[in-house]
This record gives C-alpha cells, structure tokens and sequence, in this order.
C-alpha cells in the first residue's frame, strides 16, 4: 500500500509537468485575446480539433501506461522496453496517417461546423501549421507513458519546463513580430506550438540516452514489428483511445454550440475553458498517478488495498481543489485579467466561473475513482461508462446551446451533469462490477 508521502513524490512532478504544458495553452489564448476576438474563436476551435486527433495517441499511449506500470509493479523489467519501443513505432505511423487525413479532410468539416466566414479562414489557416506538431507530439506521449509506467515522473516536469520556455518565447516574437521575427498574428502561435512540440521530443530523446538503463528496461534493442505484443497493447489501449477520443470530441461540440451564440460568447467560452483546464491540473495529475499506482498495486499482489488506495487519493484531490476553488471565486477578476483587459468581457465571463467552480469540486472525486478503473486494466468498462455520460452531456449541449440558445455559463453546466454522472457511474461499477482479476 503507497503511503501519502509516496503518491505525492509520482503526482507532484506530474502536476508541475502539466502545469508547464498548459502555459502552452494560457500563452496562446492571453496572446490572441489581445490580437482580437476572431483570432482568440480560431485559436479555440482549431485547438480542440487537434486535440480531437491527438488524444487518439493519448489514449494510445494511456494504454500503454498501463501495461508498462503492471510490468514495472511484477518486476518485469526487460519486457518494459519492447512495450515502449512498439507503441512509438505504432504512433509514428500513425501520425502520418491522420497528418494527411486532417490536411485533406478537415477544411470541409470545419466549414459544415462552424458558420463564421471569418472564424473559418482563420481556423483552417491556424491548423495548416498546427497538424505539424502530430510527428512530434505523437512521439512524446509515449516517453510520458514510460516514465509514469516506472514511476519515475520528475523528468515530465523538466521536459515540460523545456517545452513551455520555448512556447512563451516564440509566442511572444513570432505573435507580435519581436527579436526580428515577422508579425504573424495567428498563424505564428501555431508554428510556436509545433517548434515547442518538436524541442519536448530532443529533451525526452537526449535525457532518455544519458540517464536511463537501456540494458534493465530492455531498450538496448531495435525490434521489428511484433504483431502479436502490438495486438495486446491495442487490446487495452483500443478502448482508451476510444474514450479519449469522445471525450474531447464533445468538447469540440460544445464550442460548435457556443459559436452559433456569436464571437463574443465563443471568446467567452475560450477564456473560461482555459481557466478551467489549468484548475483541473492537480486533478489530472493525481488521477494519472491513480491510473499508473493501481496498475503497479496489482501487478505486486495488492488487489485488496485498491479501493483503499483510490479513496485516500480522492481525499487530497478533493481538499486540493476546494481550496483552488475557493481561491477562484473569491478573485475571479484576478484570473480573467490575464486573458483580456476588457472590463465587458471580464464581466461577462464571471457567472461561467462560478459554474465551473462546482464542475470543479465534483471532478476532483470523479476523475480518481474513474482512472482508477482504466488502472484495473478494465479499459472496456471504463469507455463504456464514458459513452453514457458522453451521450447525456452531448443532448444536453445541443438543447441548452444550439435549442435554446442559452448564455454560456448555462451551457457550462454540463460540466457539473458530467462529473456528477461519471462519479455515480465509476461507484456503481467499482461495488459492483468484477474487475479484480483482470489480465493484461
């Protein structure tokens, strides 16, 4: 059974690592707000649709996590390697496949998506540059599923600190034209992300080379395609693929929502959505640390202390967010004032906050028990209660957004259905459900 302090020592490197990658995310959007609300629309929905396509190697990689960390947890250290080595040689033909597929199929479904002409030619103008970051991306996810699989997780905070210097500073030079760089407005924060993307894999590449045993974690050889280890990854990793596929997938459809309600509700959305995903980061962190733990706990025989282990981790995600929570309604100016300077459009975006803030709270239980269950190996189970609660949030979205054209904030509180549904369904399945003696 891991102890407080352990848990701490896998969450926090995690936490500071995806703090630092979302400064990518903060960056481009407080960036943008100040070049103009159809830049920041653009940003907003050609981010989610990279995301859409780069969380099907997220999940792939999730997978992957998984069986890394049930080797790890057994002792099994020479059959981690191959399991690194398959999934990147996996994901890198798959970026080459979903490169050409967006660069040839995106620019029609954006335009069935979205109804500004303005916020169209800015979109597809952002993802021309942005896609280029898959070849790199794709690649660094599973050095991420690698290190959280060993337990090793202080590197993801350097990596991330790598790849968020390097964001800010060409955000900054290639947005507004600085260091002798041309102003490239919109277009210039996608090629940003994509060289930030590119400098994350040559640190993972280089660290990796001088600081990790090749020989006990049986790196130290290139193998040919193995089809059948590549077919017991896709087992457990086809489901998370799935899942986080669909789950960003609505929130793409949120957005299309959002934008029939005009560009000043999309701006809205944008700013209230990146303040959210940052606050859901110590949430994040802890339920990766759940999903590789529970893998870890299991492959060493501790079946029994599971649910132990998922409640002591759901209590300091809890208390964790109460306070960011607390913090956030108290001085919500405070944090909208760093994406715009408009006192409308800050006053505006208050009443969504709010909503978040109880979306918030509920995610902080939710997302553990739930990560706990893909930690089982029981990836499965775990889509298929996402496709329930996935199913709800999208009917509610298209009533409350496209049907009754409500304000922004109400279509936020899908968040709280979510997680709601998502907690009761992760209990009932976690009671009742067999998943003890899963094999991967």
């Amino acid at each position: 059974m891991y102890t407080n302090k352990e848990i701490w020592n896998v969450s926090y490197p995690i936490f500071l690592g995806l703090l630092a990658q979302n400064i990518i995310n903060v960056t481009d959007t407080a960036f943008l707000g100040r070049v103009g609300e159809v830049e920041l629309g653009a940003s907003a929905m050609g981010g989610l649709f990279y995301i859409c396509v780069f969380t099907i190697a997220f999940g792939f990689s999730t997978g992957s996590q998984i069986m890394i960390a049930r080797r790890n947890g057994e002792g099994r250290y020479k059959d981690v390697g191959p399991v690194m080595i398959q999934g990147g040689t996996f994901l890198l033909g798959l970026a080459v496949l979903l490169f050409g597929m967006t660069h040839a199929l995106a620019p029609s479904l954006i335009r069935i998506l979205i109804s500004s002409d303005a916020i169209f030619d800015a979109t597809k103008e952002f993802l021309n540059w942005r896609i280029f970051g898959f070849f790199f991306a794709f690649i660094n996810v599973m050095f991420r599923a690698l290190y959280i699989g060993i337990t090793r997780t202080k590197v993801l905070t350097l990596n991330a600190i790598v790849m968020a210097l390097v964001n800010v500073v060409l955000d900054y030079a290639l947005i507004f034209g600085h260091f002798g760089l041309p102003e490239m407005g919109l277009k210039g924060a996608a090629i940003a992300s994509v060289i930030a993307e590119a400098a994350s894999l040559l640190f993972f590449l280089v660290y990796t080379w001088a600081r990790v045993d090749f020989k006990k974690y049986g790196l130290n050889h290139w193998q040919r395609v193995n089809f059948s280890l590549l077919g017991r990854i896709l087992s457990i990793s086809c489901f998370t693929m799935v899942q986080y596929f669909l789950a960003m997938a609505t929130w793409f459809v949120f957005f299309v929502a959002v934008e029939r309600l005009g560009q000043r509700q999309l701006a809205i959305a944008n700013i209230v959505r990146s303040i959210y995903v940052v606050m859901l980061i110590p949430v994040q962190s802890l339920s990766t640390t759940t999903n590789s733990l529970v893998s870890n706990l299991i492959g060493k025989g501790g079946v029994s202390h599971v649910m132990q282990l998922m409640g002591r981790i759901s209590r300091m995600s809890f208390i964790i967010m109460l306070v960011c929570v607390g913090a956030l309604v108290l001085f919500p100016q405070a944090a909208l004032s760093v994406y715009t300077n408009e006192e409308a459009l800050l006053i505006e975006s208050i009443p969504s906050l709010y909503v978040i803030g109880v979306a918030l709270v509920i995610a902080s239980v939710a997302n553990i028990y739930f990560n706990g269950i893909s930690g089982t190996g029981n990836t499965q189970a775990a889509l298929i209660l996402e496709l329930v609660t996935l199913a709800i949030y999208v009917a509610y979205v298209f009533w409350v957004g496209m049907w009754m054209k409500a304000p922004v904030s109400v279509c936020f509180s899908t968040e709280v259905i979510y997680y709601f549904l998502l907690l009761l369904c992760s209990l009932i399945y976690l009671k009742k459900a067999k998943w003890q003696n899963k094999k991967i």
